[in-house]
Protein backbone atom coordinates (compact mmCIF):
# COMPACT_ATOMS: atom_id res chain seq x y z
CA UNK A 1 0.00 0.00 0.00
CA UNK A 2 1.43 3.37 -1.00
CA UNK A 3 2.27 5.90 1.69
CA UNK A 4 -0.48 8.23 0.41
CA UNK A 5 -3.15 5.50 0.19
CA UNK A 6 -6.50 6.25 1.76
CA UNK A 7 -8.71 3.77 3.57
CA UNK A 8 -12.33 4.52 2.70
CA UNK A 9 -14.99 4.26 5.40
CA UNK A 10 -18.07 2.46 4.10
CA UNK A 11 -20.08 2.52 7.33
CA UNK A 12 -19.62 3.07 11.04
CA UNK A 13 -21.42 1.85 14.13
CA UNK A 14 -20.86 2.80 17.77
CA UNK A 15 -20.75 -0.52 19.61
CA UNK A 16 -19.99 0.77 23.12
CA UNK A 17 -20.13 4.11 24.89
CA UNK A 18 -19.62 5.41 28.43
CA UNK A 19 -18.77 8.76 30.00
CA UNK A 20 -15.07 8.49 29.10
CA UNK A 21 -14.95 6.82 25.71
CA UNK A 22 -16.76 5.25 22.79
CA UNK A 23 -15.83 2.31 20.61
CA UNK A 24 -16.88 2.13 17.01
CA UNK A 25 -16.57 -0.50 14.34
CA UNK A 26 -16.03 0.80 10.84
CA UNK A 27 -16.52 -1.16 7.63
CA UNK A 28 -13.62 -0.03 5.43
CA UNK A 29 -12.22 -0.51 1.97
CA UNK A 30 -8.49 -0.41 1.25
CA UNK A 31 -7.20 1.06 -2.04
CA UNK A 32 -7.00 -2.37 -3.70
CA UNK A 33 -10.72 -2.96 -3.07
CA UNK A 34 -10.24 -5.33 -0.12
CA UNK A 35 -12.88 -4.80 2.53
CA UNK A 36 -12.66 -5.33 6.26
CA UNK A 37 -13.40 -3.85 9.66
CA UNK A 38 -11.51 -1.39 11.78
CA UNK A 39 -12.14 -0.93 15.51
CA UNK A 40 -11.53 2.58 16.81
CA UNK A 41 -11.65 3.91 20.36
CA UNK A 42 -12.61 7.59 20.56
CA UNK A 43 -11.44 9.53 23.62
CA UNK A 44 -10.84 13.23 24.20
CA UNK A 45 -7.32 14.61 24.08
CA UNK A 46 -5.49 15.06 27.38
CA UNK A 47 -2.56 16.98 28.81
CA UNK A 48 0.74 15.68 30.18
CA UNK A 49 2.54 18.13 32.46
CA UNK A 50 6.26 18.02 33.24
CA UNK A 51 6.64 19.89 36.55
CA UNK A 52 10.35 20.72 36.58
CA UNK A 53 12.18 22.11 39.60
CA UNK A 54 15.77 21.91 40.89
CA UNK A 55 16.93 19.85 37.86
CA UNK A 56 14.32 17.22 38.56
CA UNK A 57 10.66 16.45 38.15
CA UNK A 58 7.57 15.98 40.28
CA UNK A 59 6.08 12.56 39.49
CA UNK A 60 2.87 10.88 40.55
CA UNK A 61 2.27 7.20 41.15
CA UNK A 62 -1.05 5.40 41.28
CA UNK A 63 -2.57 2.01 40.68
CA UNK A 64 -3.42 1.60 37.00
CA UNK A 65 -6.22 -0.92 36.65
CA UNK A 66 -5.66 -1.88 32.98
CA UNK A 67 -2.07 -3.03 33.66
CA UNK A 68 -2.74 -4.28 37.19
CA UNK A 69 0.04 -2.40 38.99
CA UNK A 70 1.20 0.94 40.35
CA UNK A 71 2.88 3.18 37.82
CA UNK A 72 4.95 6.38 37.93
CA UNK A 73 4.22 9.14 35.44
CA UNK A 74 4.04 12.85 34.96
CA UNK A 75 0.70 14.37 36.03
CA UNK A 76 -1.80 13.93 33.22
CA UNK A 77 -5.45 13.81 32.36
CA UNK A 78 -8.36 15.45 30.65
CA UNK A 79 -10.80 18.08 31.85
CA UNK A 80 -14.14 18.03 30.04
CA UNK A 81 -14.93 21.74 30.40
CA UNK A 82 -11.40 23.14 29.95
CA UNK A 83 -11.36 25.86 27.27
CA UNK A 84 -8.06 24.58 25.87
CA UNK A 85 -5.03 22.33 26.41
CA UNK A 86 -3.11 24.83 28.57
CA UNK A 87 -6.01 25.23 30.98
CA UNK A 88 -6.41 21.45 31.07
CA UNK A 89 -2.70 21.12 31.94
CA UNK A 90 -2.94 23.71 34.73
CA UNK A 91 -6.02 22.01 36.19
CA UNK A 92 -4.49 18.52 36.13
CA UNK A 93 -1.26 19.78 37.72
CA UNK A 94 -3.12 21.36 40.65
CA UNK A 95 -5.52 18.43 41.05
CA UNK A 96 -2.82 15.76 41.15
CA UNK A 97 0.06 17.57 42.86
CA UNK A 98 -1.21 20.81 44.37
CA UNK A 99 1.42 22.64 42.30
CA UNK A 100 0.60 25.81 40.38
CA UNK A 101 2.79 26.72 37.41
CA UNK A 102 4.00 30.28 37.13
CA UNK A 103 5.21 29.38 33.63
CA UNK A 104 3.67 26.83 31.29
CA UNK A 105 5.33 26.12 27.93
CA UNK A 106 3.68 24.01 25.22
CA UNK A 107 6.11 21.34 24.01
CA UNK A 108 3.90 19.74 21.37
CA UNK A 109 1.01 17.40 20.60
CA UNK A 110 1.40 13.69 19.90
CA UNK A 111 -0.94 10.85 19.03
CA UNK A 112 -1.45 8.48 21.93
CA UNK A 113 -1.88 5.13 20.14
CA UNK A 114 -2.69 5.94 16.54
CA UNK A 115 -3.35 2.35 15.49
CA UNK A 116 -6.51 1.97 17.59
CA UNK A 117 -7.14 5.18 19.51
CA UNK A 118 -8.42 8.52 18.20
CA UNK A 119 -6.79 10.52 21.01
CA UNK A 120 -3.79 12.74 21.35
CA UNK A 121 -2.03 14.49 24.16
CA UNK A 122 -0.54 17.91 24.64
CA UNK A 123 2.77 18.04 26.50
CA UNK A 124 3.66 21.04 28.67
CA UNK A 125 6.66 22.11 30.73
CA UNK A 126 5.61 23.66 34.06
CA UNK A 127 8.14 25.77 35.99
CA UNK A 128 8.13 28.49 38.64
CA UNK A 129 6.06 26.16 40.81
CA UNK A 130 4.05 27.19 43.87
CA UNK A 131 2.89 24.58 46.37
CA UNK A 132 -0.67 24.11 47.51
CA UNK A 133 -3.11 21.33 48.36
CA UNK A 134 -3.84 18.63 45.80
CA UNK A 135 -7.49 18.23 44.80
CA UNK A 136 -7.55 14.63 43.64
CA UNK A 137 -10.59 12.85 42.28
CA UNK A 138 -11.91 9.76 44.12
CA UNK A 139 -10.23 7.51 41.53
CA UNK A 140 -6.88 9.10 42.48
CA UNK A 141 -7.14 8.57 46.25
CA UNK A 142 -4.15 6.17 46.25
CA UNK A 143 -1.95 8.63 44.33
CA UNK A 144 1.42 9.58 45.78
CA UNK A 145 3.85 12.17 44.55
CA UNK A 146 7.55 12.75 44.82
CA UNK A 147 10.32 14.84 43.33
CA UNK A 148 13.09 12.93 41.56
CA UNK A 149 16.35 14.29 40.19
CA UNK A 150 16.68 14.11 36.40
CA UNK A 151 19.37 11.41 36.54
CA UNK A 152 17.13 9.25 38.73
CA UNK A 153 14.18 9.86 36.39
CA UNK A 154 16.23 8.62 33.43
CA UNK A 155 17.44 5.61 35.43
CA UNK A 156 13.80 4.82 36.32
CA UNK A 157 12.99 4.70 32.60
CA UNK A 158 15.97 2.44 31.92
CA UNK A 159 15.08 0.15 34.84
CA UNK A 160 11.45 -0.18 33.76
CA UNK A 161 10.08 1.73 36.75
CA UNK A 162 8.58 4.33 34.43
CA UNK A 163 6.73 2.64 31.60
CA UNK A 164 4.09 5.25 30.75
CA UNK A 165 4.68 5.93 27.05
CA UNK A 166 3.09 9.38 27.20
CA UNK A 167 5.44 10.50 29.99
CA UNK A 168 8.47 9.18 28.12
CA UNK A 169 7.33 10.81 24.87
CA UNK A 170 6.71 14.12 26.69
CA UNK A 171 10.23 13.90 28.14
CA UNK A 172 11.57 13.45 24.61
CA UNK A 173 9.75 16.63 23.58
CA UNK A 174 11.37 18.38 26.56
CA UNK A 175 14.82 17.20 25.46
CA UNK A 176 14.19 18.50 21.94
CA UNK A 177 12.93 21.81 23.38
CA UNK A 178 16.08 22.14 25.52
CA UNK A 179 18.29 21.34 22.55
CA UNK A 180 16.68 23.89 20.23
CA UNK A 181 15.33 26.25 22.91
Amino acid sequence: MAADAIVRQISTEVVYVNAWMSVREDQVEWPDGTRGIYGVIDKPDFAVVIPMEDDGFHLVQEYRYPVGRRSWSFPQGTVADAPGPAEMARTELVEETGLTAGSLVALGRLDNAHGTLAQGFHAFLATDLTRGAARREPSEQDMVQRHVPRAEFEAMIGDGEITDGCSIAAYTLLLLHERTG
